[in-house]
C-alpha cells in the first residue's frame, strides 16, 4: 500500500489512527500495541503475501536471536561475540541472497561464460530497511543497551508502518519508550503532523513525479544505446537529481507525519542537503539514519579513526563502497559508493592541510560538491555502465546539443526548484517538528494570525493538488533499494 494512495489516506490511515487512539483512551494499552502491529503486518502484506510470510519468519527468528544476545551479552566474552557474529551473518545471508543472488549470478556468466540459468530471485519490499534495524537491535542487545524485550514491542518496533518499508531506520530506544510514554496527541501536535504529511505528498506527487517526465526518457533512451547530447544530459541529470530528492524527502516527511500521529517522534532524514558546502557535510544531511548506522556498525567497528589516519581513509571508503552496493546489486552503485568515498577522503585531506577556511571557500565548496553529487546520481540512476557513460558523455559536450522542444519548459521547471530546495527553509524550519521533545507553539506576533491563515490555505491547496492527483499512483525510488 504506498502512502500516495487513496486507499492508504482514505481508509488506512484514518481507521488505523481512530482503532489505536480508541484502544487506548480505553486503558487497553497492549490492545492498542496489537492493533497497531496488526494494521501494519497488513499494510506490509497488501504488496505480497510471499513477503509477509518472510518478514514474518524473519521477526520470529531474530527476536529469539535478541533474546539470546541479552542473556550472553552480560558475559562479554568470546562465546558472546562468537554468538552476535553468527547472528548478524545469518541476517546479512538472507539479505545477500535476496538482494544480490541475481546480480552475482550475472557477474559471474559474464566473467567465466558459465552459462548459469537459475530463476530470477524476487526483492522484498523493504528488506534492506528491516534488515540494518534488525541488526542495529542485536547489537544493542548484546552491548547491554536492551536489557528485555517483549514480543510484541519486538513486532511493533520492527512493522511499526510509518518506517517500514523505506525508513528511516530507527533504534529500538528511540521508538518503543514512545510508546510507553504514552505522548498525547494534541490538536497542536495533530495539526504539525498534517501538515508535514501534506508537504510530504505534495513533493511526492507534484514534484517529484512531474520531475519523472523528464529524467526518464534520458535515461531510457541512454538505456536503449542511444547518444544523449548536451542539453539533454544536464536536464536528465537535473531532473533526477531533483526527482531522487523530492521523491525520499516526500516519503520521509509522510512516514514523520504519520508516526506522529500516533504519538512517535522519528528521526529526521533530510536537512536540506543540497545546501552542504562539502562531502563530509553532504552526508549528515542527506538519508541521516543511514549515515548513523555506517558509521556505528560498520565504520567504527572497522575501526574508525582510531588506528592512524591511512587506516582512516580505508575505513571511510569500504564504508561508502559498502554503502553504495547496500542501495543496489549492480556495478554502478558500487562505482557510485567509490566515487563518494573517494570525494570524502579527499575532503577530510583537504580539512587537515589546510589551516583555516579560505575566502569564497564555502561557495565553491556548495558549487563543487553539488556538481559531484549530480554526477553521481548518474551513476544511480542509469540502467548499466554504459548507460551511465551515455549520460556522462553528453553532459560532457561529446554528443552535441541534441536539445527537445520540451527542454525549455524542464530547464525553466529545474531553475525553480533548485532556488527552492538552496534558499528556502525546509519543512522542519516550516513546521517546527524537532525529533525530540514536546511542541512548542511558535512565538506570537503582530501578524501571526494572518500568517496561520496563509499557511493553512497553502497547506490546503497542496493537499488538494496532491490528492486530485493520486489517480497517476507511482511508488517511491527508494523502494527499489
Amino acid at each position: 500500500m504506498l502512502f500516495n494512495s487513496y486507499a492508504f489516506i482514505l481508509i488506512f490511515l484514518p481507521a488505523t489512527f481512530a482503532v489505536f487512539h480508541l484502544l487506548r483512551r480505553a486503558g487497553l494499552e497492549r490492545g492498542a500495541f496489537a492493533a497497531l502491529a496488526a494494521a501494519s503486518l497488513i499494510f506490509y502484506g497488501w504488496w505480497s503475501l510471499e513477503g509477509l510470510a518472510l518478514l514474518a519468519a524473519l521477526i520470529l527468528v531474530n527476536f529469539v536471536l535478541a533474546r539470546w544476545m541479552i542473556r550472553l551479552g552480560a558475559r562479554r566474552d568470546r562465546r558472546s561475540r562468537l554468538a552476535l557474529a553468527l547472528a548478524i551473518a545469518f541476517n546479512l545471508g538472507v539479505l545477500g541472497y535476496f538482494k544480490y543472488f541475481n546480480f552475482f549470478i550475472a557477474t559471474a556468466d559474464q566473467v567465466a561464460g558459465l552459462r548459469w540459468t537459475f530463476a530470477q530471485v524476487v526483492l522484498p519490499l523493504g528488506i534492506s530497511f528491516f534488515t540494518f534495524q534488525k541488526i542495529a537491535l542485536l547489537v544493542d542487545c548484546h552491548a547491554g543497551k536492551v536489557k528485555s524485550l517483549d514480543f510484541l514491542d519486538y513486532v511493533l518496533f520492527v512493522v511499526f508502518f510509518p518506517q517500514l518499508i523505506a525508513g528511516p531506520i530507527v533504534h529500538h530506544s528511540e521508538v518503543m519508550p514512545q510508546f510507553r510514554a504514552r505522548a498525547p496527541v494534541t490538536a497542536q501536535v495533530l495539526a504539525q503532523a498534517l501538515a508535514i504529511f501534506t508537504l510530504g505528498l505534495a513533493k511526492k506527487v507534484l514534484l517529484a513525479d512531474t520531475l519523472a517526465r523528464y529524467a526518464g526518457p534520458v535515461f531510457d533512451a541512454a538505456g536503449r544505446g542511444e547518444a544523449v547530447g548536451l542539453v539533454d544530459g544536464w536536464i536528465g541529470a537535473l531532473a533526477y537529481t531533483l526527482q531522487l530528492y523530492f521523491d525520499f524527502c516526500g516519503y520521509s516527511e509522510m512516514a514523520i507525519g504519520a508516526a506522529l500521529l500516533f504519538g512517535v517522534r522519528l528521526p529526521l532524514n533530510f536537512a536540506s542537503p543540497y545546501k552542504a558546502a562539502s562531502i563530509i557535510e553532504f552526508w549528515r544531511r542527506w538519508h541521516m539514519t543511514l549515515s548513523r548506522f555506517l558509521r556505528d556498525y560498520l565504520y567504527i567497528p572497522l575501526g574508525g579513526n582510531r588506528h592512524g589516519q591511512p587506516r582512516r581513509y580505508l575505513n571511510l571508503f569500504v564504508t561508502m563502497l559498502l554503502g553504495g552496493l547496500w542501495h543496489g546489486a549492480g556495478w554502478t552503485f558500487v562505482i557510485w559508493g567509490c566515487l563518494h568515498g573517494g570525494c570524502l577522503v579527499a575532503n577530510h585531506l583537504w580539512r587537515g592541510w589546510r589551516r583555516e577556511p579560505l575566502p569564497g571557500e564555502r561557495a565553491v565548496g556548495a558549487a563543487l560538491t553539488f556538481t559531484a553529487v549530480v554526477l553521481g546520481w548518474v551513476l544511480f540512476r542509469a540502467r548499466d555502465l554504459d548507460a551511465a557513460g551515455r549520460v556522462l558523455a553528453g553532459m560532457a559536450g561529446r554528443s552535441g546539443l541534441q536539445a527537445q522542444p520540451t527542454d525549455l519548459t524542464a530547464a525553466a521547471l529545474i531553475a525553480i526548484l533548485l532556488a527552492v530546495v538552496w534558499l528556502a527553509p525546509n519543512t522542519q524550519e516550516l513546521t517546527g517538528y524537532r525529533p525530540e521533545g514536546a511542541f512548542e507553539e511558535p512565538a506570537a506576533s503582530a501578524h501571526a494570525g494572518s500568517w496561520a491563515t496563509a499557511k493553512a490555505l497553502a497547506l490546503g491547496c497542496a493537499f488538494a493538488g496532491a490528492f486530485l492527483s493520486l489517480s497517476k499512483v507511482s511508488e517511491f525510488l527508494y523502494f527499489q533499494f
